[in-house]
């Protein structure tokens, strides 16, 4: 074993700087290539349905590459690859859990939602209820779902572009992190459903193809013994066969234990409460098609994160723990190192160029779901809020639209503004967190909605905002937010709640709190409004 892993990468990322054009050629045909794109959406965006929806002209494999695009984030790429190569087995738990998630997306949401709804989630949770009650509170709770998913996109940016330029300066992060979030509004202003689709597409193939490059390169180099890789990857972490078994992370105490299954409950549940995933549903002509663009999505992501594994036990076997968390301590860095190393290891030719071409892919995936992020939350705020509380329906198509776009400039400063902090933090954890709220506030209401004849308004706001600020409050008072190293803020600590995710509590609260809700209130429920959302759900008879 060289020398490599014992120095500090951080310097030896610097050496890429020797071949920043190709890195930042490679950036700018991404960027230029994307925004083409967008540009040319935008032209052929005529009406909010283009807008929001892109036109509903998607077939259900397109639909598929660009819901596999939103899904496998900096959070599968960057973070899951890290917890693999600093956790092993237990880093491992994060590809099980956001792939099984999927069946529930399957079987429970992603045919009624596309039969039911028009543009947002809210369309399914308002149909047959008090409208300005609800959507205030889908509308809410969909912009803060997506601002903690954008936190995790934006800290992987930053890590991202500080190792690619040998940069280590806060201040250089911060550029990264405005640059992102600049692009991401772009996207979204000017090209709509159409152009963040398209870019996902795109980013889908380019992703699974780097991902594929690198898995056939780590297994060749023990010669496609996946037990020799193992061995290998057990010896390097310096924990031995306790590496390769449950425990290193979620086994140390009862508490991580309880926190384990805390994190499963989430990854389960929340990816049917994910608002910029169930938007997707929208965007093809029937719920044949949507439920054809899930099968291909289960089929394409269950591929990418079985290549995970070798992502991440080949950074832990030929970089090493000490090395990644060198870089960054939370492991955001391990592909991209694993692709250095690759290619030739630091200073080569080789290995900058694997470096750039890897880091470009990973920065792809970052605009693409920041973009695909940013429309959901900004198409909730002008289509819920705006379209329907503030104005009561009598908002013209135009002025929506206009809305959704002023929307995606303010949810892009916030997310630009909150990530800046936010940098200590595994982006695999944030994206968790994301899935908590969604699993909390969303999924029960959405799955009451579609299933209990008796569910009503006060049942329903009650869910949402019960499962909303108990996850977002246990957050702050956990480790996430203060009391630890890698907290976001790692100076003080006021924290009591004992795990790091919430939905073991919150996600029985927001379905407790929609059951009591609909049961103490007065207000009856109206079946014939049930019986025309069952039918729409079930047979698409009046679906937009």
């Amino acid at each position: 074993m060289s020398d490599w892993r014992t120095s500090n990468p951080v310097l030896l990322a610097g050496s890429a700087s020797e071949h920043r054009t190709l890195t930042m050629s490679l950036f700018g045909v991404f960027v230029l290539a994307t925004l083409g794109i967008t540009l040319w959406a935008g032209r052929q965006t005529k009406d909010a349905a283009d807008f929001y929806a892109g036109g509903r002209g998607f077939s259900g494999l397109q639909n598929g590459l660009a819901i596999s695009g939103d899904y496998m984030s900096a959070a599968s790429f960057l973070g899951i690859a890290g917890a693999i190569a600093l956790f092993g087995y237990d880093g491992f738990l994060y590809s099980i859990g956001f792939l099984v998630a999927w069946l529930v997306a399957l079987l429970l949401v992603a045919e009624p939602l596309r039969n039911s709804g028009r543009y947002t989630m809210a369309d399914v949770l308002a149909f047959r209820m008090r409208q300005r009650p609800v959507r205030t509170a889908a509308g809410i709770s969909t912009i803060v779902v997506s601002i903690f998913y954008l936190l995790a996109q934006m800290v992987g940016a930053g890590s991202l572009v500080a190792l690619l330029l040998g940069v280590s300066g806060e201040g250089a992060k911060r550029w990264t992190v405005v640059a992102v979030g600049a692009l991401m509004v772009v996207y979204v202003v000017f090209g709509g459903m159409k152009g963040t689709t398209w870019v996902q597409i795109i980013k889908a193939v380019l992703l699974i193809a780097g991902a594929a490059l690198m898995t056939v390169m780590v297994l060749a180099k023990y010669h496609f013994n996946l037990s020799s890789l193992l061995g290998a990857a057990a010896d390097a972490s310096g924990k031995g066969s306790a590496f390769l078994e449950p425990g290193l992370k979620y086994g140390v105490t009862g508490t991580s234990k309880l926190d384990f299954i805390s994190l499963a409950l989430a990854l389960l549940l929340g990816t049917a409460g994910l608002p910029h995933i169930l938007v997707r549903f929208y965007t093809v002509p029937t719920a044949k098609a949507a439920r054809k663009s899930v099968f291909w999505a289960i089929g394409i992501i269950g591929v990418f994160y079985l290549m995970t594994l070798a992502l991440g036990f080949g950074a832990a076997a030929l970089v090493g723990p000490k090395a990644i968390k060198a870089s960054n301590a939370a492991g955001n860095t391990a592909a991209p190192l694993l692709a250095e190393h690759l290619g030739g290891g630091a200073g080569t030719a080789g290995g900058a160029a694997l470096l750039a071409v890897i880091s470009a892919v990973a920065f792809a995936t970052i605009l693409a779901v920041v973009a695909g992020l940013t429309l959901a939350s900004s198409a909730s705020f002008a289509h819920d809020i705006y379209a329907n509380v503030i104005r009561r329906g009598k908002a013209s198509e135009r002025e929506e639209v206009r809305s959704a776009k002023l929307a995606a400039v303010a949810v892009g400063a916030v997310a630009i503004v909150l990530s800046i902090y936010a940098d200590k933090l595994n982006t695999a954890a944030l994206v968790a967190l994301a899935f908590a709220v969604a699993a909390s506030a969303n999924l029960p209401t959405l799955l009451y909605s579609l299933f209990w004849k008796r569910f009503n308004t006060v049942g329903a706001v009650s869910s949402v905002y019960a499962g909303l600020i108990t996850s977002v409050a246990l957050v702050f008072f956990s480790t996430v937010v203060s009391g630890a190293k890698t907290s976001l803020f790692p100076h003080s600590d006021f924290h009591w709640f004992p795990l790091e995710n919430p939905g073991l509590v919150s996600i029985p609260v927001g379905f407790l709190a929609g059951w009591i809700g609909t049961l103490l209130s007065k207000e009856p429920a109206d079946p014939a409004k049930y019986a025309e959302l069952e039918v729409r759900s079930l047979t698409g008879l009046g679906a937009h």
